[in-house]
């Protein structure tokens, strides 16, 4: 077996070498590398898709197939893989001042000008930034800052945090205790002090309630939850604007307006995750703009530094602030990478290319009204139940029966197999259940939605001969 350790100071042809094949890799990951949300036997017996290389919407295996990535990586690379300016900018900062804390009363220049810029594209009302590693931290961060919040307020009382049924914030304890996955469930012990109330999943939950009716009732039954558990006892209500990794479930337009109310009558923090719709997945920089709300909290990750270097935060409305900054003596809450000044600069780079080039204009103006246009006519496919789509993201619903929307089997395997075959056509979808799901990178071209919706209906048609 080769070598698997390069010699760093040898030169490229000697470390290429070292390199080891396919079937190598694909051993030692199996040995070695345990991945997110995985079944390791099962992986272990298939083998691992290795990546090697990107540009653009495009990723690389090493059997050399290309594929158009209708994932943007994972939620997060929406300027692609092709943004130098965002590299270099990391380099730069490696080569000048590699890493600080921001402990003790320090900062770094990238910290305070990525502090900045973001207090510029956020809501308004939202001034000051928390910097974390990831999303999963920054919902961490949020349970600290609404328990400090509602302390310093004396209402200590305020404790629980409502969250949504299938919603997803992240795989800490605290950020899946947030989250409404049962399976994730299941495999520890959740926080006793977080609550779940409905999902406004129309076409899994909606029966025959029109979507306006159903947003209504989705938005109602976190009244009744309020109500039961003591409006005095709530502290905050925690939501993606869409759920992303529960299956692109866009909200009925009647939602959104109806949670407000909701909120503003029992004086309750509302906390935005934004860590999927950030960025302009929607069209807007944030999917709290594209729904008009001010949020008290906002978490975000992924597409902050395009993905190019680890990345979160809370964005903290004023409201809230103003309290843990005037009255509160220490904020005893921290971590190690908090505003990494690489990171930093990796998040300034990626602002100023969706500032300069306006991308997300360009998201609410061409790709996305024409991936919407193209992505409703799989809705005419046999076994499509329902095709939505917002700015940059869509969902396809799965079905045996059209008019009863009923799924090919109990375990929603559906999904599996169509993910699996897009990606012979040289697609990468994610499947959520029965739910195949896409949010391809903001710099898709028209030509490109083409491409990937041909792409979906080949992928749907051998979905169709395989489970006929």
């Amino acid at each position: 077996m080769r070598a698997l350790v390069r010699c760093c100071g040898e030169p490229p042809e000697q470390s290429q070498e070292r390199n080891m094949n396919k079937s190598e890799l694909q051993q030692h990951d199996r040995e070695h590398l345990l991945h997110p949300f995985t079944d390791f036997n099962d992986l272990g017996q298939q083998g691992t898709r290795v990546i090697t290389s990107a540009e653009g919407a495009y990723i690389t295996d090493i059997d050399g197939n290309r594929l158009l990535d209708g994932m943007s990586g994972l939620w997060c690379c929406n300027l692609g893989y092709s943004r130098k300016e965002i590299s270099d900018a990391i380099y730069e900062q490696l080569n000048t001042l590699p890493f600080y804390n921001s402990f003790f009363q320090c900062t770094t220049v990238p910290s305070i000008e990525l502090a900045d810029a973001l207090a510029e594209v956020t809501p308004a009302s939202m001034s000051n930034v928390f910097f974390t590693g990831s999303g999963s931290e920054a919902n961490d961060t949020n349970l600290r800052l609404i328990r400090r919040f509602w302390d310093l307020q004396d209402k200590p009382e305020k404790r629980i945090v409502i969250s949504r049924k299938n919603g997803y914030h992240g795989s800490t304890i605290a950020g899946a205790s947030l989250g409404g996955m049962s399976g994730m469930h299941k495999q520890f012990q959740p926080l006793d002090y977080i609550e779940h109330v409905q999902q406004p999943y129309w076409f899994a939950e909606g029966g025959e309630m029109s979507p306006e009716e159903f947003g209504i009732q989705a938005a109602r039954s976190l009244d009744e939850k309020i109500q039961e558990l003591g409006p005095e006892k709530v502290a905050a209500f925690i939501a993606e604007p869409i759920q992303g990794a529960g299956g692109v479930v866009i909200p009925p337009e009647s939602y959104w307006p109806e949670v407000k109310k909701v909120l503003d009558q029992y004086d309750i923090l509302l906390v935005m995750d934004e860590v999927i719709f950030g960025f302009g997945r929607t069209g807007e920089w944030f999917g709290a703009d594209y729904y008009g709300l001010k949020p008290d909290l906002m978490t975000f990750a992924k597409a902050v530094t395009n993905g190019y270097f680890p990345l979160g935060g809370t964005m903290v409305g004023d409201r809230v602030a103003d309290v843990i900054k005037s009255k509160g003596g220490e904020f005893t809450h921290g971590y190690t990478y908090s505003a990494h000044p690489a990171a930093c600069m990796a998040g300034l780079a990626t602002i100023n290319i969706l500032r300069n080039e306006k991308i997300i204009e360009n998201v609410r103006d061409v790709t996305g009204p024409y991936l919407a246009k193209r992505w409703a006519e799989l809705a005419e496919h046999p076994i499509v139940g329902e095709a939505r789509s917002l700015g940059m993201v869509g969902a396809l619903e799965l079905v045996k029966d059209k008019a009863s929307r009923a799924r090919f089997d109990d375990d929603c395997t559906a999904g599996g197999v169509c993910r699996d075959l897009s990606i012979k056509h040289g697609l990468v979808m994610r499947a959520v259940g029965d739910a195949m799901v896409i949010a391809p990178p903001l710099i898709i071209t028209t030509e490109q939605v083409d491409e990937l919706v041909e792409k979906a209906h080949r992928a749907l048609d051998d979905t169709a001969k395989a489970l006929a």
